[in-house]
């Protein structure tokens, strides 16, 4: 008796924690504005198991190499370690049993089931955060092939270069990142020289080299207050832009350099004269030896991601930086300088600040997040957006019930009808078997999909498998002319190894599959793992306790209905 009330309060604590786990939860989130970086405290109810994209719906992302400016080698190489980055940085936004995986050599898939913020997750799947800190070029190597680039320019029909470039809608560099940097008291801010505004006049002007600038091009730029500085009023960017874009005009560049926008500076005026720097190409450091961002608040600067660099990095920075006091060093996150250039006063380690300029904090953590998971090996650029919309997933949702419902009807259908009073108990250890699933499946922070449905049903099927094998092996004791506890006895003990046989080598191909697949491949092997395991309590321990009780109850009964 005493075993049956041990057995009794065993499946007791089970069903409590089951539900305990099942139970939806309360908890309490910080949501961020993103327009004014004011935080607030929401209370939202979150339920254990959650579904996958293809029973709520989710956001489709298709990405592709971006070839526009040189040709990729290694594709292969390429697309394989963009993937392992992409995939680092959903995981770190929170994503349930997101989809990242290749399809081709160019093209990365992305699925995201449920998210809230389709937007901000575009954002950080598409951002390269590709962090570098370049020299100002010293040598007005721009100025040297001006007439080199104007004749160009002529020759192409800059007039019709021009009118279209200006016809480009959104044609406002920098406005992808925004940050102006700081690194510590070490560097400072450079004089301003020239005030922006001096840059209206832009015909028959003169260069540092002395040279009039009449030019197609030369006359939209004026030198500013530092070297590789140059101003462009805010009419003339996209004309600017689209003569730069020209290949004959970037061969014609001077080698070794490399020209990049400013960023559009938040609280700037209107319409206002927008920078770009000619840099050295060769960077002093890039973001490849960043071990860490974060962001942070301060009082005086307002929000700022923090940065550290490795011992190997920071020594190399230190080595450079010591070369080049009394410079002017652009610090570029994605080809965008950001802010004016502060002059290095002193060698500089490993530790540095990107100042985000009033932008709110949730930019701020999204930089952070995107430096810590590393820069994209390519750039990438995004082909297709698609949401799934719930129509698919309420469609998904109502199939995948009913198949359920249907193989849960058949497998109770056959039990009753074929073992009778036997088939009732283990009916019953069905419906706890589904309770305990269920609940596995949520310790294991699954995700619902319907490939997991389906390993759900099938698990049912398994899990009534272990009671056939036990009930033919106690009919057969029973042939035998042995008793009914007796033939119960044997029934659970000699069909015991067919059991753990069958149900292990089951569980190993389940590990295969959630070890090598990805996205519903793994759902489906998560969840006949959860039903498997699930199975071997109910139908060994469950049903064994409900005969064990089933006798003491009847004293022996001297026949069994099986």
């Amino acid at each position: 008796m005493s075993n049956i009330r041990y057995r009794l309060l065993t499946i007791a604590a089970l069903i409590v924690a089951s539900i305990v786990a099942l139970f939806p939860k309360q908890a309490t989130i910080t949501v961020f504005d993103r327009a004014t970086g004011q935080r607030t405290k929401q209370q939202v109810t979150r339920v254990p198991l959650k579904y996958g994209l293809d029973l709520q719906g989710g956001m489709h992302l298709a990405l592709e190499i971006d070839e526009s400016k040189g040709t990729v080698a290694n594709k292969p190489d390429a697309i394989q370690r963009a993937v392992k980055v992409v995939r680092n940085r959903i995981d770190q936004f929170g994503v349930s049993e997101p989809v990242v995986q290749t399809v081709g050599t160019d093209r990365i898939i992305v699925e995201l089931p449920g998210i809230d913020d389709p937007k901000r997750a575009q954002e950080l799947v598409d951002r390269q955060a590709f962090l570098q800190f370049q020299i100002t070029d010293k040598t007005n190597a721009l100025d040297k092939v001006l007439p080199k680039i104007d004749a160009i320019v002529r020759e192409r029909g800059g007039a019709a270069i021009a009118k279209a470039g200006a016809g480009t809608p959104g044609a406002k560099p920098g406005k992808d990142t925004a940050a102006t940097n700081v690194l510590g008291t070490l560097l400072a801010k450079s004089d301003t020289g020239k005030a922006a505004g001096d840059t209206s006049k832009k015909s028959d002007t003169t260069n540092v080299l002395g040279q009039t600038n009449n030019g197609p091009f030369s006359k939209l730029i004026q030198p500013g207050g530092m070297p590789g500085e140059y101003f462009v009023t805010h009419a003339d960017i996209p004309v600017v832009e689209a003569y730069l874009a020209l290949p004959e005009v970037q061969a014609a560049l001077p080698p070794g350099k490399s020209v990049h926008w400013a960023i559009d500076e938040p609280g700037a005026v209107p319409n206002s004269p927008r920078a770009f720097y000619v840099v050295d190409t060769r960077a002093i450091i890039d973001g490849v030896s960043l071990i860490d961002a974060k962001p942070n608040t301060d009082p005086m600067e307002g929000n700022i991601v923090q940065f550290t660099l490795s011992n190997e990095g920071g020594r190399k920075f230190q080595r450079e930086t010591a070369k080049h006091i009394k410079d002017y060093m652009a610090i570029v996150l994605d080809d965008r300088v950001q802010g004016r250039p502060p002059i290095i006063q002193g060698a500089i380690s490993t530790h540095g600040q990107i100042t985000m300029s009033g932008k709110p904090l949730q930019e701020a953590q999204d930089l952070a997040l995107v430096l810590r998971s590393g820069a994209l090996p390519v750039k990438l650029h995004t082909v297709e957006v698609r949401r799934i919309g719930p129509t698919l997933g309420e469609d998904s949702i109502r199939k995948g019930l009913r198949a359920g419902v249907l193989g849960v009807i058949l497998v109770v259908g056959i039990m009753l009808v074929y073992y009778r009073f036997s088939g009732l108990l283990a009916v019953s250890a069905l419906t706890l078997y589904v309770l305990f699933t269920l609940a596995a499946l949520a310790g294991f922070d699954a995700v619902l999909t319907l490939p997991g449905l389906a390993g759900f049903v099938l698990s049912i099927g398994i899990a009534v498998d272990a009671n056939v094998l036990i009930f033919e092996r106690i009919r057969e004791e029973l042939d035998h002319g042995k008793t009914v506890r007796a033939a119960i006895d044997e029934g659970f003990q000699h069909a015991m190894s067919a059991i753990i046989d069958s149900n292990v080598t089951t569980v190993l191909t389940a590990i295969v599959l959630y070890w090598v697949g990805t996205g519903p491949v793994r759902g489906f092997a998560v969840t006949l793992i959860a039903g498997i395991l699930a199975s071997m309590v109910s139908s060994i321990f469950v049903v064994r306790t409900l005969f064990l009780l089933w006798l003491n109850r009847t004293r022996g009964a001297q026949t069994l209905s099986i």
